[in-house]
């Protein structure tokens, strides 16, 4: 009674396998001039360094505005209490004066 129902899951269907009896297209371009070109070289690798991605720096990125703003809001706060510490000290040494 108090079990939920869940629906069934539906049935994916079968995978379609191509038939091998098509050759796979190849594109042959020959060359432009009778002279024997050396391969040209490839493009340059870029190589990544293991655990530095995209998402690495993004995370760092975002702990260096985090950091930042804390350490602002404490510099404010700090501010604000010596503000407040110089009022308070000029109002009770005004009222031991008179």
């Amino acid at each position: 009674m108090f079990r939920p129902k869940f629906p069934e899951a539906p049935t994916l269907p079968a995978a379609q396998v191509i038939s091998p009896s098509v050759p796979a297209v190849q594109h042959g371009y020959a060359p432009v001039c009778s002279c024997q070109h050396t391969a040209a070289a490839s493009a340059p690798t870029h190589r990544m360094v293991p655990g530095f991605n995209a998402g690495t720096v993004a995370a760092v990125v975002t702990v260096g505005i985090v950091l930042t703003a804390l350490l602002a809001a404490v510099a404010v706060t700090a501010i604000s209490v010596a503000v407040a510490a110089v009022v308070m000290r000029s109002l009770l040494s005004s009222q031991r004066r008179r």
